[in-house]
């Protein structure tokens, strides 16, 4: 079975969806695996590792694609490139199934099994397969980085002959796996730490990483069990950006990273809580592709308000540090396919019966299949 890598070409992506280490454990499979010229140049991956891992190199789209039973992508291909998935591939990638109410359909009609890889679901058996999980991590991660980068004093406390330099005060709202790994890193560069989320498991988890809980806590928090966060009530919206506002203004760096799973992200920092922080402070807004925590972001853009606050509203986190994001998803998606890979055979069956291949598959044999996006569903 021939399996094709694409090249990513949306706009500030540079992930690709197999590394040379992946692809030798596909050939170890045998597979046919090719690889579209240049596909790993923002990984800095060459067309020539990836010859020397057993891929043959297609010099575009449509020849990587020829024959293919298998496609992997980071992000859902553009429709130029999904006319020439042949009918009946599966296509193996962060889909955005909620992005567009006629996209899943539309799949559908094209013959292409997807199978969407954000609507894993969250059980033991997937956490090596969770491309969410592991490019959230390094989207925290790199958003301490680049926070403390802007942000134009020290992050550890440090004491000199000329006097003592006080540490930043860093505030993370959402504590899921990035905002996790933002207080992590936020600690080992100095700073002091706080986060919040609505989540009542996720006290403790802020706690054990020596940062301070922020948060109200109340009957509708202690309904907020699964994985991700859901939709609060205005009564808690309010009591919560009381609480906001005071915590805000008191920190040099705020990390955004709350989102609601097929929804816009919620806006907790609003325009006046900005007006009320120190002039030089920070704003990383992990959410800005969804909307933004923070009402003055700018999506796509780093800007500067008129306080002198700096706000970072980059999209695609993860692709900000593309080497690791590339590797770790390539795993992931290795994962996936090994877990229902018949070497003797040299098939891959996705039983209806499965759970995860029941939670990721959108489309299957020009069908639209997954439980959210059926049509008597879509009103």
């Amino acid at each position: 079975m021939r399996l094709a890598v694409l090249k990513e070409r949306r706009a500030d992506e540079t992930r690709v969806a197999a590394t040379p280490e992946t692809v030798r454990k596909l050939v170890g499979l045998g597979l046919e695996v090719a690889v579209e010229a240049g596909a790993g140049q923002g990984a800095a991956i060459s067309d020539e590792e990836f010859r020397a891992a057993g891929a043959s190199i297609a010099e575009s789209p449509e020849a990587c694609l020829a024959g293919a039973g298998i496609v992997f992508a980071v992000q859902l291909p553009e429709p130029e490139q999904r006319a020439a998935i042949p009918r009946g591939a599966l296509l193996v990638c962060i889909a955005g199934a909620h992005s567009e109410p006629g996209l899943v359909p539309a799949l559908a009609e094209a013959g292409i099994d997807v199978a969407a890889m954000e609507l894993l679901p969250r059980i033991t058996r997937a956490q090596s397969m969770d491309v969410l999980s592991s490019q959230a991590n390094l989207a925290g991660y790199r958003a301490v980085i680049e926070g403390a980068a802007a942000f134009e004093r020290g992050f550890p406390m440090m004491m000199t002959a000329a006097g003592t330099v006080p540490p930043a005060r860093v505030f993370v709202i959402g504590a899921g796996v990035a905002g996790l790994q933002a207080i992590a890193t936020a600690r080992r560069l100095g700073a002091i730490v706080s986060a919040t989320d609505v989540r009542p498991a996720s006290k403790d988890e802020i706690k054990s990483l020596g940062a301070t809980f922020v948060g109200v806590e109340d009957a509708e928090t202690a309904t907020q069990t699964g994985a991700y966060a859901r939709e609060m009530s205005e009564s808690f919206r309010q009591k919560q950006a009381e609480l906001m506002a005071a915590t805000v203004a008191k920190n040099d760096l705020v990390i955004c990273t709350a989102l609601v799973m097929g929804r816009r992200a919620p806006v907790i920092v609003s325009d006046a809580m900005v007006a009320d922080m120190k002039p030089g402070s920070v704003i990383v807004d992990l959410a800005a592709e969804a909307g933004g925590n923070c009402a003055a972001t700018v999506p796509g853009e780093s800007i500067v308000t008129p306080n002198g606050v700096r706000i970072l509203g980059y999209r695609n986190w993860p692709s900000r540090i593309g080497v690791a994001a590339s590797s770790l998803y390539a795993r992931n998606l290795l994962t996936f396919l090994n877990g229902f890979w018949d070497k003797a055979a040299q098939t891959l069956t996705l039983p209806e019966t499965d759970e995860i291949a029941r939670g990721v598959m959108l489309t299957r044999s020009g069908a639209v299949v997954h439980s959210q996006f059926l049509p008597q569903q879509a009103a």
